[in-house]
């Protein structure tokens, strides 16, 4: 039996539905169809995942690989099971929450920092450190609206980089940066994981994840297909959708 105080995280018998509304359905529609459609974005999930683990989170887009990451984030409720998560957990799932499009870069960082918990004293004494690595020049005074992708990932992961998180979740946004600023921004995910960070990394990139991650857990239609040594799952996940396509 594992200790409690060992774990991260801990998801039991986590289901997570959407009802499908079809839009203006007719009468016949209804008539026949009689109630909504259910679409089951996570069935029954139970993991644990230990305090300094790196974790990717692979399958196919719909798998439920983003759905999983908010649930572990807070930032949506599950439809049944329980979540229990320890210490300050932070994510890099949506580039556009907890910006607002019509302040500059510099007013959004303390936004940002308050909103993932941090003090504005604390923000004040890493302002510089958040803008140097951020590393957007003079857009740091523009309005986000202004912002392509790429400026927006270095900003919130500027920002994210700063708050000292226990664990980190990042979804496959990290792509749309440059790959200098990839570099940069995989260097700083590599010395939280030596400092002991949990990090839970949810992307497409197999080769990234396979040099990277010590545990892959694959996800396929809400499920959990696969959970172990990222050589053997990689293996058997890519094994998987070459039989598929053949």
């Amino acid at each position: 039996m594992k200790s409690k105080k060992s774990l991260a995280v801990r998801l039991t018998n986590i289901s997570k539905h959407y009802i499908i509304h079809h839009e203006k359905p007719t009468l016949m529609e209804r008539v026949i169809n009689g109630k909504n459609e259910k679409f089951k974005a996570l069935d029954n999930i139970n993991l644990e995942i230990k305090k300094g683990e790196i974790v990717g989170i692979i399958g196919p887009n719909g798998s439920g690989k983003t759905t999983l990451l908010k649930i572990i984030a807070g930032i949506t409720a599950p439809t049944k099971g329980t979540v229990k998560t320890s210490g300050r957990i932070v994510s890099l799932i949506d580039l556009e929450a907890g910006f607002h499009p019509d302040l500059t870069g510099y007013q959004n960082i303390f936004l940002n920092g308050m909103l993932l918990g941090m003090k504005r004293q604390e923000i004040k004494r890493k302002l510089n450190a958040i803008i140097k690595f951020a590393d957007i020049k003079q857009f740091i005074d523009t309005p986000l609206f202004t912002y392509s992708g790429g400026m927006k990932l270095r900003l919130g992961f500027s920002v994210v980089a700063h708050v000292n998180p226990d664990t980190l979740l990042m979804d496959e946004n990290f792509v749309v940066a440059d790959q200098e600023f990839r570099e940069k921004s995989f260097d700083k995910i590599q010395g939280f994981h030596d400092q002991g960070k949990t990090i839970i990394i949810a992307s497409h990139y197999l080769d990234f994840l396979r040099g990277n991650c010590e545990r892959i857990i694959w996800i396929d239609k809400g499920i959990v297909r696969k959970d172990g040594n990222p050589n053997r799952v990689i293996k058997e996940y890519m094994r998987h959708f070459k039989t598929t396509a053949d």
